[in-house]
């Protein structure tokens, strides 16, 4: 419960009773009426002898305690700040808050504000000492007697419980109540807090921190957030008038929102007015004269900035998702620390290499098209980090799906459940390698079809009826004619042309798919494998293995499928982010590191902040993928699947490549990368529609259609060099590494 949502912060005023509904009830409860009062005035006495003579007499050890306690949690618990994010250069993009807060200094209030608090809200506020026994007598008798019922609270009162309630009790709705309860106790304790502050701060101290604490309604707190958001000021700059109805609002800030109740906002402005008058604050004449004004507060919604990454924007919000994602689950922040602790966040951001990704993306499949989406992450290769650069999506980023938003993390999540086809074979190839079995310029066999001998019992022809995929035999034929490459292609020409029974093949020689897998984790497909074969978190309770199993045991030795030929045909959910990845792996010399998108973190004061990041690891030799790296090397080249792409933007730099296609063309892939700059490009359904996705080889073409005809060499590999070439534009031509002669004819030694 809010403060502020009550009527009156200095007490609500019944509604009458009926005539002579309480008369029989008053002659009997005067008696009680009169002894608490004379218990009342016992205590307010102590009260006001307790500068003098401490606080024996006034309350019991015990709520000593709980006061000291209290003091303590006012010097301890900071108030909730806005974090800030930035691209790589410092430029802010995003605010994530809990509390729209902007902390102000004593000099920074000018004097319009301060007399127009005081003056409507404890006029003897630099006579007292933190509570004006006077006003808290006279309230007293005037609640006891059944008057209009008056809390008396001393502006240094109320600083105390607005802190307990928008900051110690802001999560905890019975804090908050017993904050704000009306009973002796609570108020006898709030009155010995504040005249403990009276003694370590000085009034003006006083008086900015109730201005940084106290709630202005719609998430803004504190006069600095005020001011921007009502006036798109400061509060140095604030007018009279402005600073009279600010003042106002912090009596009841809903019941007197000036966008939704402009009459009341201003009889409450005015109100304000004439007590500064009383006060000798304001002349008469100035104060007729602010009352004929306008409200003048910004038009129709305060000028506040989104409390989340919906104020990234439709390019930046998908890496500024991914900003709060990662520092959630690999940072070890919790929300609360995120949206409260008023961090400045450098992401590694490349703003114009997200925009070129992005132009990219939504050139080849429009935003607005359903069921399809378009995804292109870029990652920069390193043996200490992999800084993320770009995240695009042809969706933009935001909540209205009529213009093709969405908040969904398309790039960076598990989310593309129909798989990145062949480019799951980097995996095969890569623990063929390993293994020994084939080096990239060894043989492969290019049969027509192929039936994988590790679960099928024998026999080398595909079954003429049943399913094409059981757990016990997988037949797999190629998408295409591959008769012209069948007689001496190697592993290298294979990675290029993509045929799919020279994989099953190869994983057949590995002994079962067990390698691949394992290959796929290592090279940074972590939290895809972790995930289940649905895509979703992975529920050990499930009844079903496709739930209950990760996608590694799902497709391993635990699952129903062991052995499984078709992993190398990469039918299984993905996240494209992860893809990218490994390419950036493959051109690190083999070494993984979490794909991050921070570039510093520092705190509320400044200092800097340790990100708890997974270390980067060796994951396969140095050799091995620098010869995996000139083994994909030939795809954009002529014969290659994206070797029209390539050709399209005029591609001339060495590349390490290669593209996928899921069955039913509900999906495709291309990962490819410079040694500068890696990343992949996915297109897939997303949201549903019937059928597969087709490709018209132009942009703009693609949509969802009853057979499907893309392939990963299409609008992916196009969305790829398209923003590729521009990126790159002015950087100098890096060679591929050289490939190491132990994996090159066949295998590791």
């Amino acid at each position: 419960m809010s403060l502020n949502s009550h009527p009156r912060r200095h007490g609500v005023t019944g509604t009458p009773p009926a005539p002579g509904s309480l008369a029989l009830v008053r002659k009997a409860d005067g008696l009680f009426k009169l002894i608490g009062l004379c218990l009342l005035a016992g205590v307010l006495v102590a009260g006001m002898l307790f500068p003098v003579v401490g606080a024996a007499g006034v309350m019991s050890n015990q709520a000593s305690e709980t006061v000291e306690k209290t003091s303590s949690d006012l010097a301890d618990i900071p108030p909730p700040l806005v974090t800030t994010v930035t691209d790589s250069t410092g430029k802010p993009i995003a605010t994530l808050y809990d509390q729209y807060r902007l902390p102000i200094t004593p000099d920074q209030i000018n004097e319009a504000m301060k007399w127009a608090l005081v003056s409507v809200e404890d006029k003897r506020f630099y006579e007292h000492h933190g509570v004006d026994w006077q006003g808290t007598l006279r309230a007293a008798v005037s609640n006891s007697t059944g008057a209009d019922t008056q809390g008396a609270s001393t502006l240094t009162q109320q600083y105390t419980k607005n802190y307990l309630i928008n900051v110690v009790y802001r999560n905890d709705p019975i804090g908050q109540k017993k904050a704000q309860e009306q009973s002796i106790a609570r108020k006898l304790k709030e009155a010995r807090i504040a005249i403990q502050l009276e003694t370590k701060l000085t009034k003006q101290q006083i008086l900015a921190g109730y201005l940084n604490i106290v709630e202005f309604s719609r998430q803004i707190y504190g006069i600095g957030a005020a001011a921007h958001a009502y006036f798109n000021t400061t509060p140095e700059k604030l007018t009279v008038p402005q600073a009279a109805l600010l003042a106002g609002l912090v009596n009841n800030p809903i019941n007197n929102d000036p966008w939704k109740h402009p009459d009341k906002a201003t009889a409450r402005r005015n109100l304000v007015l004439d007590r500064m008058v009383e006060n000798k604050k304001l002349a008469k004449a100035d104060a007729d004269r602010f009352k004929g004004e306008p409200l003048g507060v910004v038009p129709d919604f305060p000028a506040k900035p989104a409390a989340n990454c919906i104020g990234a924007g439709a390019e930046a919000g998908f890496f500024c998702q991914y900003v709060e994602d990662y520092l959630l689950k690999a940072g070890g922040m919790t929300k609360d620390q995120l949206y409260t602790g008023g961090y400045t966040i450098k992401s590694t951001l490349d703003e114009r290499a997200n925009h070129e990704a992005k132009v990219s993306a939504e050139t080849q499949v429009n935003k607005t098209q359903k069921y399809v989406a378009n995804t292109l992450s870029l990652i920069r290769p390193g043996k200490d980090r992999h800084e993320v650069v770009a995240l695009a999506a042809n969706r933009d980023y935001g909540q209205d799906q009529d213009a093709g938003q969405t908040t969904y993390a398309l790039p960076t999540g598990v989310y593309n459940t129909g798989g990145a086809g062949s480019t799951y074979k980097i995996f095969t190839s890569a623990a063929a390698l390993e293994k020994g079995v084939a080096g990239i310029y060894s043989p492969v066999q290019v049969p027509d079809t192929y039936v994988s001998h590790v679960f099928s019992g024998g026999g080398d022809n595909c079954p003429s009826t049943g399913p094409p995929l059981r757990s016990r035999w997988y037949c797999v034929g190629n998408a295409g004619d591959y008769s012209r490459i069948a007689q001496g292609a190697t592993l290298q020409t294979a990675l290029a042309t993509s045929p799919n029974t020279a994989f099953v093949e190869l994983e057949d020689r590995l002994g079962s798919t067990a390698p691949a897998i394992d290959m796929a984790k290592r090279l940074g497909m972590r939290d895809t494998m972790a995930s289940n074969a649905g895509g979703g978190t992975v529920d050990p309770k499930a009844e079903k293995d496709e739930k209950r199993l990760s996608q590694a045991e799902f497709y391993g030795p635990k699952g129903n499928w062991p052995g499984f030929g078709a992993f190398t045909l990469g039918f299984s959910p993905l996240s494209g982010l992860e893809l990218g990845n490994v390419a950036a792996t493959i051109l690190s010399g083999g070494v993984w590191c979490p794909p991050t998108p921070i570039a510093g973190v520092t705190d509320r004061n400044g200092q800097p902040v340790p990100i708890k990041e997974a270390p980067c690891e060796q994951a396969v030799p140095e050799g091995l993928a620098n010869t995996l790296a000139v083994g994909m090397s030939k795809d954009d080249q002529p014969g290659g699947t994206s070797a029209g792409a390539a050709s399209a933007v005029k591609w001339d730099r060495p590349i390490i490549g290669k593209t996928g296609t899921t069955q039913g063309n509900v999906s495709a892939t291309f990962v490819g990368g410079t040694p500068q700059l890696a990343g992949a490009a996915m297109t897939f359904k997303f949201g549903g529609g019937q059928g597969g996705i087709c490709d018209g080889n132009a942009p703009g073409s693609v949509r969802v259609c009853p057979s499907g005809n893309i392939f990963g060499g299409k609008a992916p590999a196009r969305t790829w060099f398209g923003a590729m070439k521009n990126i790159m534009e002015g950087q100098p031509r890096v060679e591929l590494p050289q490939p190491d002669p132990r994996y090159m004819g066949g295998g590791a030694r």
